[in-house]
């Protein structure tokens, strides 16, 4: 039998042992600085290359190498689809060393010549906290920008104005690989070439390691990448055949524009250039009737007329990022460029009358005028950003950034009522004007580390700083040869300053089939805003300040391989900008002023959601969520009666809103070359509050329909099928109608791929169909009532062609504005 004493000995000798033994540990990441699960790295004698022992990383891409005694070895780093990558000269001297590989950037495959495998990608992708779609299986949108490859997301809808919804509201937050940015979403998407988008990421129930701002949730717009060394250009040329329906517009529309991107990539300097220009006009007409009732006199004022925009955008980007080793990266970017929209509403007001009693035939007069409205939007903006990244030994992870914006917004309009037929008659000549400098900044420094076995832990700070002055100028004159005089009671200055400070801590992990993470986010913000008119009559300051706690939660079980469920809980706020806060009018046009409420509050909102995705066999998968969004303080468009022809359209708060909906999205291969994606998001919406000292109580069930199916010819071609629908949808006064876009687009390749040809219908109608118009409704019982019908170009006709040349993979890291775009 063994002596107690001596078996004590002996197993403090083991253990001992155990514990002398060194560790390697790093970090797998591929291009875009994503980790990789389930990567492999495995460690090599580099005497013998015998093997000694291989791990797979978390879910966070990290690995530990235990119980390695002394010697030289090497480490080889890999993952499907990408090239392995070796580190040699690993050289273990003495026990209990702790070697940090740091991070490990794997590169898309590119070394097999003589086998090619070929297969499509999944068009979504589920994970814990978002789905992720690739650009790339949207045709249609190349040569086009951002709006077009997201228009297919089950999430996304776009009605006829242009606004995006996600899940039914406008208000959500767009990153530029994962950076955030709080430009407005619509204009900095637009701003995006198609071409360079490689996936976009749908985070409905952000972390909170994520701003808060977005009530919908986030856009993660992630831009192409490749990680080998060399050199990478593409050109993409893109023009538009001559409308075939011109609605009797002014011009003929011109739709054109080219851009091109070089990088030049080694192991320690990536460089990126980029340049694009683009014109991109819409043909349109709309048809309108409005009427008041003022004191039992109802005016009606009935319209038609050239509803059109013009649009040029041109910019240039550089970055240039340095690597000196494995735990140090620095990038320097700059943007700058400018934006020009002009929207031409030329109107016929062919039957103008008043009755009284308002419920009688009994005319008092009748009258017509021709109002040429002109409204101009420029944003000339110039930013730069500095960030820099250090991995340490123990794998944690320091992160910060610094971004500085200079935006100069503005732009006329110009509105005139003139007599009709003979237009050289003047009644008014209305002219107002704005010049809107923005300065802001954003500061951010993360850190992450793993403090515990069961999850990694990130905590952060975020400051940003918003300086947004603006002049604004209201003139008048009622003949063509006076001098244009001033409105006081319009004219004004309207400065805002917003300062928020915010810190967060985050907890991810994952324990056999869980995955789950939590967090807290606290936000501290000052709003300080500033109205002063030009007749001296009024010097206000508004002050709006809070602290407030965001805290988030995700929960993921993986049934099995193919079939896992989720749920989630986030806590979102959607900020006022200062155009919803400015209470001084705007003539937008002959019947319409606009104006914002100083004193306006941001919306906060509560959202749940309950999730299951499924792959089934092939490439098929489904996935269905459903959620649960509470709005407190909703923010809405309204109405009311400025005077008998003119309506005074206000940004306010009018109460809460609940939407309750199912999203359900689908891939499905009826064929060897024939893919579907389908997605469908129906939803109960109801807003509950009041203004103006009135109920405000509108109910109904909406839903959209997003579909994409393409068929494949021979290796290098095929023809895609997209069709989006959005239903009727209420607003706190009204509501809107039905609209639907079809789409068709042939593509085909050349010289093994290094040119890509692309012919797109858009807007299919041929004469036959309501496609690209819908109808807006708003009314106020024994009020007003107002309707239009927005008609949109049809029929619309593109040729895109995309030439690449390379040595290695595109590596481009761009900025995008942060604050002027969303005040665009």
């Amino acid at each position: 039998m063994l002596n107690p004493i001596r078996f004590l000995f002996l197993l403090a000798f083991m253990m001992t042992c155990q514990l002398s033994y060194s560790q390697i540990t790093g970090i797998i990441l591929d291009e875009t600085d994503t980790p990789l699960e389930y990567a492999t790295a495995v460690i090599h004698n580099q005497d013998t290359n015998d093997m000694i022992t291989g791990v797979v990383t978390d879910a966070h891409g990290r690995f530990e190498i235990k119980h390695l005694k002394k010697g030289n070895y090497y480490l080889i780093a890999s993952f499907i689809g990408y090239d392995a990558k070796t580190i040699n000269n690993i050289n273990v001297k003495h026990s209990n060393q702790n070697i940090n590989i740091g991070s490990i950037k794997l590169s898309p495959g590119t070394s097999l010549n003589e086998v090619v495998v070929k297969g499509k990608q999944a068009t979504v992708t589920n994970k814990i906290d978002r789905q992720v779609f690739s650009a790339n299986e949207f045709k249609s949108a190349q040569g086009g920008s951002g709006i077009d490859v997201i228009r297919n997301l089950p999430s996304v809808s776009i009605d006829g104005q242009g606004d995006i919804s996600v899940r039914g509201s406008n208000g959500f937050v767009v990153l530029l690989n994962s950076k955030p940015l709080q430009g407005n979403a619509s204009s900095l998407i637009a701003q995006l070439p198609a071409n360079a988008i490689e996936r976009v990421e749908v985070i409905t129930a952000p972390s909170a390691k994520y701003d808060p701002e977005g009530k919908a949730g986030l856009l993660n717009i992630i831009t192409k990448k490749g990680a080998a060394n060399g050199a990478y250009g593409q050109i993409n040329v893109k023009g538009g055949l001559p409308s075939i329906e011109n609605y009797g517009n002014d011009k003929a529309h011109q739709r054109y524009g080219i851009d091109g991107t070089y990088n030049f990539r080694t192991d320690i300097w990536n460089i990126s250039l980029s340049a694009n220009y683009q014109r991109n006009d819409l043909g349109g007409r709309r048809e309108g009737d409005v009427y008041t009732i003022i004191d039992d006199v109802k005016t009606q004022f009935p319209s038609t007329g050239e509803r059109s925009f013009d649009e040029t955008n041109y910019s240039g980007r550089f970055t240039v990022e340095f690597t000196p080793d494995t735990t140090n990266v620095f990038s320097l970017g700059f943007f700058a460029g400018k934006r020009d929209k002009d929207r031409l509403a030329d109107i016929v007001y062919y039957d103008n009358h008043a009755v009284s009693p308002a419920d009688s035939d009994n005319l008092l007069y009748t009258f017509q005028y021709y109002n040429h409205n002109l409204r101009n939007r420029k944003s000339d903006f110039a930013l730069g950003s500095l960030d820099y990244d250090h991995t340490f030994k123990n794998t944690s992870k320091l992160s910060t950034s610094v971004l500085y914006e200079y935006t100069l917004l503005g732009g006329p309009t110009v509105n005139q009522n003139l007599g009709y037929p003979d237009n050289s008659i003047l009644y008014q000549d209305e002219y107002n004007t704005n010049d809107n400098p923005l300065h802001g900044i954003r500061v951010q420094v993360d850190y992450s580390f793993k403090p515990f076995n069961f999850g990694q832990l990130e905590i952060g700070y975020q400051f940003r700083n918003l300086d947004h002055t603006g002049d604004f100028i209201y003139e008048r004159r009622t003949d063509f040869n006076d001098d244009f005089t001033l409105v006081p009671e319009f004219s004004s200055e309207v400065n805002l300053i917003r300062r928020i400070n915010s810190f967060y801590s985050q907890l991810n992990g994952k324990q056999g089939h869980w995955n789950y993470s939590a967090g807290v986010r606290l936000e501290v913000m000052d709003r300080e805003l500033t109205l002063k008119d030009k007749a001296n009559t009024i010097d206000e300051t508004y002050n709006y300040d809070f602290t407030k706690l965001y805290p988030s939660a995700s929960l993921q079980y993986a049934i099995n391989e193919k079939t896992n469920i989720k749920a989630a809980y986030s806590k979102r706020v959607e900020r006022t900008t200062t155009f919803k806060m400015n209470p001084f009018p705007e003539r937008e046009h002959s019947e319409t002023l606009e104006q914002g409420d100083p004193e306006l509050k941001p919306e906060f909102i509560d959202l749940v959601e309950l999730g299951i995705n499924k792959k089934m066999k092939g490439s098929n998968s489904v996935c269905a969520t459903a959620y649960y969004r509470n709005t407190k303080n909703l923010v809405n468009r309204v109405n009311t009666i400025y005077n008998d022809t003119i309506l005074n359209r206000i940004y306010s708060n009018v109460g809460k809103a609940k939407a309750i909906g199912l999203e359900l999205g689908t891939e499905l291969k009826l064929a060897k070359n024939w893919s579907n994606f389908i997605g469908a998001n129906i939803y109960n919406y109801a807003i509950d509050g009041s203004f103006d000292n009135k109920p405000v109580d509108s109910k109904s069930t909406q839903y959209s329909i997003n579909l994409n199916s393409t068929y494949t010819f021979w290796q290098n071609a095929s023809l895609q099928f997209t069709f989006n629908y959005l239903s009727e949808r209420v607003t706190a006064q009204g509501e809107d109608s039905r609209f639907y876009s079809p789409n068709l687009t042939f593509q085909k390749s050349f010289f093994n791929d290094a040119l890509t040809a692309t012919l797109q219908w858009q807007n299919i109608d041929m004469g036959l169909l309501n496609t690209n118009e819908q109808r807006i409704t708003t009314y106020r019982p024994g009020e007003f009532y107002t309707t239009t019908n927005y008609v949109y170009e049809v029929d619309m006709v593109f040729i895109n062609l995309s030439y690449t040349f390379k040595n290695g993979k595109n590596k481009s890291k761009f900025i995008e504005s942060e604050f002027g775009k969303r005040e665009f």
